[in-house]
């Protein structure tokens, strides 16, 4: 192990984290990959949804979420009444914090990135 005089941290790196279009084309379905790496700021996912599955509506009260698709088609269901906007290979939609969204899969299925801030760890705090 190497010593690192106090105040000379060694700088961060840039990672090499996995190939996203191998992964969308695989026959698995759910979460096929999450980001993991200690020290990060951010969550990302790389989701796969086969034909027809889809997320139900919700609303991400704290966080704004890139949704990226990396391949497929399908819907999202955008706001409580909305028309639903369609979604494509290489579509980027951002879904502000405060916003109800849902994601169905196409007669192909859809693979899609989710990025957003890192969620804060739960705490254990007094009974009120």
């Amino acid at each position: 192990m190497t010593h690192v005089p106090q105040g000379h941290e060694e700088e961060p790196m840039p990672t090499a984290l996995c190939d996203i279009d191998a992964l969308a084309a695989a026959s698995a379905t759910g979460v096929l990959w999450k980001l993991t790496e200690s020290g990060r700021q951010l969550d990302a996912n790389l989701v796969r949804l086969a034909p027809g599955r889809h997320i139900a509506p919700h609303a991400e009260p704290d966080l704004d979420v890139l949704v990226f698709v990396v391949s497929g088609a399908g819907t999202l269901a955008a706001g409580t009444e909305g028309e639903p906007l369609p979604l494509a290979t290489g579509s980027l939609f951002w879904l502000p914090h405060g916003s109800t969204r849902g994601i169905t899969a196409g007669d192909d299925g859809l693979a899609y990135l989710t990025v957003h801030r890192r969620r804060p760890g739960m705490q254990i705090g007094r009974a009120r």
